[in-house]
């Protein structure tokens, strides 16, 4: 059955000025303060975390502020004005192509725009609804945009843990969501530490990967609170965001997750491999705000690498005319 794509309804965004170029002068520091707080968080060329300086907080670079290690903080206005100013988008772009070469790239990338003011209204996508749902966190597979050509990437599970993923993405400054499994990151607590130190988001994927329908309400409770109780211990923030594994989920998968403080629930739009793309829609295409899944793999369970898929799927979406965004700026 074809599905009906998500109608975008934005909330209305506070007016934008555009800097002059001539304004942004001077503010280097700064501006290298906000790339970090933004996408990968790391020293431009390095691959590695930037680190806060002595006596401050990682998030805010404030003295005396308590807050997650490594967490990305909200940016003013006026900060994401100078970090998105032609000026600095122009820097930014010629870094990233130098790292777009060194890494194997087709092209390179495409920058973001900037994030709305305000974040926007989100429902869930028609035919995903349950029964009660009108106060339950929405499911989606497009995030409105106002028509801008920007995706979103997330990445599930964690299974595979290649420290070259992790060099790549902060390299190129490319934003992504994980969404984590207890049972294959225990192991490795600390690698997805470091990813956060780029300033990854760490999300929800339940304990165990069950198939949750076929759980009670307590069990899936247990599922997805356990799972919240943990990352908020090892990566020092709540995860706010969920995604049912398998996409499969029923009305009390949703009330627990609101239980757990889950605020939405984002599926995809597509799935990436090494070799290929799939699709949900009937077009096979990508559209403004969609969601693009992919897995912590290698090349046992993979025609390739992790760099392999992130070659690929920024050749799909680069070619496209898109750009990737961090989700968590518009959800």
């Amino acid at each position: 059955m074809q599905l009906v794509r998500q109608k975008e309804e934005m909330i209305k965004k506070a007016a934008y000025r555009a800097p002059g170029t001539g304004r942004w002068r001077g503010r280097t520091v700064l501006v290298a303060l906000l790339v970090a707080a933004l996408g990968s968080g790391c020293a431009a060329g390095s691959g590695e975390p930037a680190k806060p300086a002595p006596g401050t907080s990682a998030a805010t670079g404030k003295p005396g502020q308590a807050a997650a290690p490594g967490a990305p903080r909200e940016l003013t206005a006026a900060e994401l004005d100078a970090l998105h100013s032609p000026e600095n988008v122009r820097r930014a772009q010629a870094a990233r192509a130098v790292a777009a070469k060194k890494w194997g790239l087709a092209s390179t990338p495409l920058p973001a725009p900037r994030p709305p003011a305000v974040k926007p209204a989100i429902s869930t996508r028609e035919g995903f609804e349950v029964e009660g749902g009108e106060d339950l966190p929405p499911l989606f597979t497009t995030v409105p945009v106002d028509g801008k050509k920007v995706v979103f990437l997330t990445m599930d599970d964690g299974s595979e843990k290649d420290p070259e993923l992790l060099r790549m993405m902060s390299e190129l400054k490319i934003p992504y969501t994980a969404f984590l499994s207890d049972y294959v990151i225990n192991d490795n607590y600390g690698y997805f530490k470091q990813m956060r130190d780029r300033g990854v988001a760490i999300q929800n994927h339940t304990l165990n990967h069950p198939y949750m329908p076929g759980l009670s309400y307590e069990d899936q409770k247990r599922e997805i609170c356990g799972q919240q109780d943990l990352l908020e211990k090892n990566y020092g923030k709540r995860p706010t965001l969920f995604r049912p594994p398998y996409g499969n989920y029923n009305a009390d998968t949703l009330r627990a997750a609101k239980e757990c403080g889950i605020k939405a629930a984002p599926i995809w739009a597509s799935e990436a491999y090494p070799d290929h793309m799939e699709w949900r829609e009937w077009d096979r295409d990508m559209h403004p705000g969609d969601i693009i899944l992919t897995h912590f793999r290698g090349r046992d369970e993979w025609k390739g690498t992790m760099p392999d898929m992130i070659r690929h799927v920024m050749k799909v979406v680069t070619d496209k005319g898109y750009a990737v965004g961090r989700l968590e700026d518009y959800v």
